[in-house]
């Protein structure tokens, strides 16, 4: 298990910009496949954004792809998600996961299109972002 915090969320306006962190508490994150999800109010989970432990490969919904950016700071053991031109439809409650492997036999590659349900080794408790004039 890992534990992990995010933080960074707020209330912008449309068009605003946000950074998300995610850090885990007392490890590294370098060797950990990092996902972003986010929740709405009435709406199921929904994958955002992950990078891959291996080799950093990066994959984005395509609802924020071209606006949202998910890096890796290896000196500061955090994940970032950068959210750029933020609309009022990106309004969640978002979550970072971490698992220490980059696939698995039975799942596949842990960072793909359509990422979802798995046995993370551990979840943030969530940070609000809210996007409203």
């Amino acid at each position: 298990q890992v534990q992990l915090v995010e933080s960074g969320g707020g209330l912008v306006q449309p068009g605003g910009s946000l950074r998300l962190s995610c850090a885990a508490s007392g490890r590294t994150l370098n060797f950990y496949t990092v996902l972003w999800f986010r929740q709405a109010p009435g709406k199921e989970r929904e994958g955002v954004s992950c990078i891959s432990s291996n080799d950093d490969r990066t994959y984005y919904r395509d609802s924020v792809k071209g606006r949202f950016t998910i890096s890796r700071n290896n000196a500061k053991d955090t994940v970032y998600l950068e959210m750029n031109s933020l609309k009022p439809e990106d309004t969640a409650v978002y979550y970072c996961a971490a698992v220490q492997r980059y696939y698995d036999r039975s799942y596949g590659a842990i960072c793909r299109p359509g990422f979802g349900r798995y046995n993370y080794d551990g979840w943030g408790q969530g940070t609000q972002v809210t996007v409203s004039s």
